[in-house]
């Protein structure tokens, strides 16, 4: 059988699919490749890690041990986050932010420039202080922040090597409560963004663009920094949990506690539980990301195209990031908002609506999330030269670059 990604929109083209368990056989199975890509969870949308007629390395049996240090904890590069959240939590450590699947590996979250939610909360990639790399002779070789290259390692895109262990920086751990508000009025969104976006430590809003207003407000709160509230510029305490697609009739047992039940920091920062399907299951998805201060026009542009949108959506969530100065980082250069969009599982239709939603967000410098589906890279990295000459030193013989990096990346 064919291998895929997750969502089963892609399947892969490589002529062969090895599966390392050490370090060392990671190291030989890229010297000997032509070709090569790594694989991890297989969260990604599109083809950024396919490797056409070349090898691709599973890393899912890849036996490197979680070692918890001195404020940071260092995982291998099949580790997905909530595989050791509750081992770190237990030694009394977190992660200051975790995306809304703790499905997903570290490694390929890092690489595509994914993030959690938060005003003041930077991506994934914002705590990575070392980068283990296989190079492209199976060379092995650690960066760390005090070498220069070091803001083009993290957000790699899977162009520089294939990690093998990351060291991140950890806090002390805390607990979080979550609480959902329903039927947030459009007009408060635009005139209290602001407001709302501080409301909590992580705050998402859900829409489908066509209801006359949001459909909810997820605000997660540190259980030390909480504040009452009775309601949310209009919007009011659900009744009950809630899934991101409620609107749509998606029934919430997959979704973490909410209705203000406090609990670790990892078991309320995702959306969605461990132990069950991510997300909807059936599905696409596709982001961009515009500045912080163009977020109410880009909302309100995205809503002019709600009839175009909302037939082929299942749900879409706003969210804001804090900025950093990684490279190829989605919010390199300052805080964004990310306009998230679940799809229907329905890739034509999909694909057709892309560009016209594209050219829509282009005045705003939207980019795309690296590993969901997008029809062309419109935004602007400025350290983009400075990635394309690090890749030519680590991979002279663009051993780890594919049809997707050439076109979206190295302009071939």
């Amino acid at each position: 059988m064919q291998e895929s990604n997750w969502a089963g929109n892609h399947a892969y083209a490589a002529d062969a699919v090895l599966a390392p368990r050490t370090v060392d056989e990671v190291r030989e199975a890229v010297a000997g490749a032509s070709r090569v890509k790594a694989l991890g969870s297989r969260h990604c949308f599109n083809a950024i890690a396919d490797a056409p007629g070349g090898t691709l390395l599973d890393l899912r049996a890849l036996d490197v041990p979680v070692a918890i240090g001195d404020g940071t904890v260092t995982v291998g590069g099949s580790a997905r986050y909530g595989d050791f959240a509750e081992q770190l939590h237990a030694a009394g450590f977190a992660l200051p932010n975790l995306a809304s699947l703790p499905h997903i590996t570290v490694v390929g979250s890092v690489a595509t420039g994914t993030h959690g939610s938060g005003r003041r909360q930077p991506g994934l990639a914002s705590v990575v202080s070392a980068v283990e790399l296989v190079t492209a002779d199976g060379g092995l070789r650690t960066f760390t922040r005090a070498d220069p290259e070091f803001p083009g390692l993290a957000v790699g895109l899977g162009a520089l090597g294939v990690v093998t262990r990351l060291t991140l920086d950890v806090v002390p751990a805390f607990d979080v409560r979550q609480d959902v508000f329903d039927g947030l009025p459009w007009e408060a969104a635009y005139r209290h963004f602001d407001e709302i976006e501080d409301a909590g430590y992580s705050v998402s809003l859900f829409t489908n663009w066509v209801n006359d207003a949001i459909d909810q407000v997820w605000v997660k709160s540190r259980t030390d920094a909480f504040t009452e509230r009775r309601e949310l510029f209009g919007a009011v305490p659900a009744d009950g949990p809630r899934h991101p697609a409620h609107a749509a009739g998606v029934a919430a047992g997959n979704c973490t506690p909410q209705q203000g039940v406090p609990g670790p920091w990892h078991e309320r920062l995702p959306h969605f539980a461990l132990a069950f399907t991510p997300s909807v299951g059936d599905e696409l998805q596709s982001e961009y990301f515009v500045p912080y201060e163009h977020a109410t026009a880009a909302i309100a542009a995205v809503r002019e195209l709600a009839g175009l949108v909302a037939p082929v959506l299942l749900v879409s969530e706003i969210r804001a990031i804090a900025g950093d100065e990684l490279w190829l980082s989605p919010s390199h250069g300052g805080d964004r908002v990310g306009l998230h969009f679940t799809w229907q599982p329905r890739q034509p239709e999909v694909e057709a609506v892309l560009p016209v939603l594209e050219e829509r967000l282009a005045p705003f410098g939207a980019r795309p999330h690296w590993g969901k589906l997008f029809h062309d890279v419109r935004g602007e990295y400025p350290r983009l030269p400075d990635f394309r000459e690090l890749a030519a030193s680590l991979d002279p013989g663009g051993k780890f670059r594919n049809p997707f990096l050439d076109r979206h990346v190295f302009g071939g």
